[in-house]
């Protein structure tokens, strides 16, 4: 998927950044799997979910998809935060769920490079894990808003897709490896 990119240090030492969008549904594993990244490569975690407004928030809340006239700012917002980090010499995973195409252009256009992981698999696992998750404002009611709004990756993306019946620690191994991320332990071995 990227290997065409070098193996690089995000941000120490001058080196160039790296930036991680962890994508799917709700009840994918989204943030499981970018804090699992997050604390195996020292990158800057941030969960897209708290970017939201409160209208968004009140507007999920009540069962209500978000179309993309709300969308708009909160990508925007997203796409700048990694592009501030970035600028910082920052490196960052974010948990976002991206699912149209026309989303991930908008991160894009925040730092030079975005690496998209897409946890993807059955309705029915996604549909489970929901179930049994508390505290949440997004209603299990809107998956199948999510899942009608999906758009995979196209063949121009470079997109990461694992398997969200895996556990989470695989996930987020898979995804270090299979980007090339260094770990904050090979950080420190120079």
């Amino acid at each position: 998927m990227t290997g065409e990119r070098p193996v690089v240090a995000g941000g120490l030492g001058g080196s160039p950044t790296r930036h991680v969008v962890v994508m799917g549904v709700s009840g994918a594993g989204k943030t499981t799997v970018a804090r699992g990244i997050g604390d195996l490569t020292g990158l800057a975690f941030a969960e897209a979910d708290e970017f939201h407004s409160e209208a968004n928030v009140a507007r999920m809340r009540s069962g209500v998809p978000l179309d993309d006239a709300a969308r708009w700012p909160w990508l925007h917002a997203l796409a700048d935060w990694m592009a501030a980090r970035g600028a910082e010499g920052v490196s960052t995973v974010l948990a976002c769920s991206a699912l149209k195409r026309s989303y991930r252009d908008v991160l894009r256009q925040g730092p030079p490079t975005v690496d998209f992981v897409h946890l993807d698999g059955p309705a029915e696992v996604i549909r489970e894990r929901l179930s049994r998750r508390a505290g949440h404002y997004m209603p299990a009611s809107l998956l199948e808003s999510q899942l009608a709004t999906l758009e995979r990756g196209h063949p121009d993306e470079a997109l990461l897709v694992l398997d969200v019946s895996l556990p989470p620690d695989e996930l987020a191994s898979a995804a270090v490896e299979r980007l090339g991320l260094r770990t904050a332990t090979s950080l420190g071995t120079g």
